[in-house]
């Protein structure tokens, strides 16, 4: 979709959320990939944190970032497979007002052309926590960079056109 140049552009204050049992700061390359494409984007990553494989823990992290009025969307990374510790999704049940199911259908989508049928075990999803976007993407270094280039960067740059989420921030606490 195009961008929109005459339109402003209008960074987005997010949170970024590693979940792993053993990632620590150092050896988050996934992590590292989605700060650096958040602040090559112009965005502003205001908050970043690694939670163990944890129901509970991934929770407390995301109804903190959410109470939290300087954050506007987070973005996880792990724990959106198939094995016993993966539970992001789960966590995300937890704290979700809303499912934004196109996000996973997409990201399906699109992963299919790099990753063939093994996209078919990927559980990344989208939700709206109170106002607060939550974006789950798998662990892996490919998977991040494809949904952060090919879904994120258009979403979340408030000049893309026909729509974009940046667009409705202002209304997603109306009632």
């Amino acid at each position: 979709m195009p961008i929109d140049t005459t339109r402003p552009f209008k960074p987005v204050r997010m949170a970024l959320l590693t979940i792993s049992d053993t990632r620590t700061r150092d050896d988050d390359t996934s992590g590292n990939i989605l700060a650096a494409k958040i602040d090559d984007a112009g965005h502003e990553l205001v908050a970043r944190e690694i939670s163990k494989d944890s129901v509970e823990q991934i929770a407390a992290h995301l109804h903190r970032w959410i109470d939290d009025e300087t954050i506007d969307a987070i973005v996880t990374t792990g724990g959106t497979g198939l094995t016993g510790r993966d539970v992001t999704p789960e966590a995300l049940d937890r704290v979700k007002s809303k499912d934004i199911p196109g996000f996973g259908e997409l990201f399906r989508m699109l992963t299919y052309k790099t990753i063939g049928t093994s996209t078919i075990q990927s559980r990344a999803c989208a939700v709206l926590a109170r106002g607060t976007y939550i974006f789950a993407l798998p662990g892996s270094t490919g998977a991040v960079i494809d949904g952060w280039d090919m879904i994120l960067a258009e979403q979340l740059d408030s000049r893309n056109r026909p729509c974009n989420f940046v667009e409705l921030m202002p209304r997603l606490r109306e009632r």
